[in-house]
């Protein structure tokens, strides 16, 4: 058997937890009357969508055409573009390449300079191999030319295409690479 002063608390509290209850219960009552108040009073004004437009379909009709990202197409364009006179780009394709032409121009690195026979050369790593370059040198993928070298870096100009699609010479550089220790 419980002794007698626990169960007189026990009784004490189920009693107080009974009158906070009710009591809430009026708060709730009234918060009730509030909210079917407020869905009385407000009137939603949803203005209605209008209906879908009727798809039509397009027959697809260049599919016997030319793929405007073909290979053969950029190939066509840049033969009819070496053929004009006067072209920037007829010379660079009439040429042999060189090696450091296969490499797009921010996988090299000018790591240093030397001078023989008051001739400028610089030096490059790519793919940790050491080239040696002088002005009038080809190199990168967009028909760069060596034009100037200096003790802290190569200056090139490439022909790339503008927006419009005229071949056009574009100044780049190459700056001396310090390693980090």
């Amino acid at each position: 058997m419980m002794p007698r002063p626990f169960a007189r608390r026990r009784l004490l509290a189920s009693s107080l937890l009974l009158a906070l209850l009710a009591g809430c219960g009026a708060e709730n009552e009234e918060l009730q009357d509030w909210m079917d108040r407020q869905r009385r009073e407000v009137k939603p004004n949803v203005t209605p969508l209008s209906p879908p437009k009727k798809f039509e379909a397009q027959p697809y009709t260049s599919s016997q055409a030319v793929d405007p990202f073909s290979n053969q197409k950029l190939t066509v364009a840049l033969k009819q573009e070496a053929r004009q006179p006067n072209s920037m780009l007829a010379a660079e394709l009439n040429r042999r390449k060189e090696p450091l032409e296969a490499y797009p121009l921010d996988s090299m690195v000018m790591v240093g300079s030397v001078a023989k026979q008051a001739q400028p050369f610089a030096l490059l790593r790519v793919d940790n191999l050491l080239y040696q370059v002088k002005p009038g040198d080809h190199l990168g993928q967009n028909y760069g030319r060596i034009t100037k070298i200096t003790e802290t870096q190569i200056e090139l100009r490439e022909i790339v295409q503008d927006a419009a699609g005229e071949w056009i010479e574009r100044p780049a550089t190459l700056q001396l690479q310090e390693k980090a220790r």
